[in-house]
């Protein structure tokens, strides 16, 4: 969890515990100890990495988890390289199940740099497919969820569209990251993140047509040392934006486009059309001024 998210977390919740998850065994202590003093149902690992099967192992020895360790451990043994082509169109799949019955809640397309890199610049929600596109996408995804004996759970799957049919690249049992919730629920008005508690009373989620697009555009800064910046409290007051990040001062190192930490800068707006949208970001990214020092490598 980086820095800035933690006071925010604590002020929804009940107790913020830290633990090491490098640490397996303080790991599951760690779960055992909370779940028995707080009386807890049903323990989710919302991340990904290493401490997954340590903390699904010791919620299901505890009866507290909704799909066995088996699950995460089939999910593991699929993953692969990718070796799908760079220029592939790619569009990620949000899924909630609920006992056993998987609900696609859409699908979110990539915005890239283009060729020659296709390097990851930001996402947009609902991905501009078709009826029929949909239909067999969701399929394959589906199909996959089922093979692992996927119960319960959100799911983030990226699917790479090729010239003979899609192809899963990833599949994690995850809510997506990057800010889709949110784009999800400017678009279509549906909670994803309560939807998965209400899914753990049994509820199933009934997921609205999207009634406009959102998108999420990630700040493309040049990797250096921050100088100065200045126009983020013009983007935040403007009427179509709906969240952005600039977790930056003055100082500190910014990533280019590519690396993973560059996504932490952000902003998300609202729009009728996928060009509007698209348009919108650009004029955020443009009001945002920021002097970078080239550091020396």
């Amino acid at each position: 969890m980086e820095a800035d998210f933690a006071p925010r977390v604590e002020e929804v919740s009940e107790e913020l515990l830290f633990t090491d998850f490098s640490d397996e065994t303080g790991l599951r202590e760690t779960i055992a100890r909370t779940a028995r003093r707080h009386d807890i149902d049903a323990v989710l690992h919302c991340g990904h990495g290493s401490s997954v099967l340590p903390v699904v192992r010791e919620a299901w020895r505890l009866g507290l988890s909704p799909n066995p360790p088996a699950v995460y451990e089939r999910l593991q043994s699929c993953e692969e390289e990718d070796r799908t082509p760079a220029e592939a169109p790619r569009v990620s799949v949000e899924t909630l199940t609920v006992d056993g019955t998987h609900h696609v809640v859409g699908m979110t397309a990539q915005r890239t740099t283009g060729p020659p890199y296709f390097l990851v610049t930001g996402h947009l929600h609902p991905a501009p497919l078709t009826d029929d596109e949909q239909k067999i996408i969701s399929a394959v995804v589906e199909e996959r969820l089922t093979a692992i004996g996927y119960r319960f759970g959100p799911a983030h799957t990226q699917v790479a569209l090729l010239p003979y049919g899609p192809r899963i690249v990833s599949c994690r049992p995850h809510l997506g990251a990057d800010r889709i919730p949110l784009l999800v629920e400017i678009a279509r008005g549906f909670d994803l993140e309560a939807a998965v508690f209400a899914g753990l009373r049994g509820e199933r989620p009934v997921v609205p047509k999207a009634s406009q697009y959102a998108e999420v555009g990630f700040f493309l800064l040049p990797e250096g040392r921050l100088e100065t910046y200045t126009g983020t409290e013009d983007i935040a007051v403007t009427p179509w934006v709906r969240g952005a990040r600039f977790p930056y001062t003055a100082g500190d190192l910014t990533a280019s486009v590519g690396d993973p930490r560059a996504r932490r800068a952000y902003v998300v707006v609202e729009g009728g059309t996928p060009e509007v949208t698209r348009e919108r970001v650009a004029k955020a990214r443009q009001d945002l001024v920021a002097d970078i020092r080239p550091t020396a490598r």
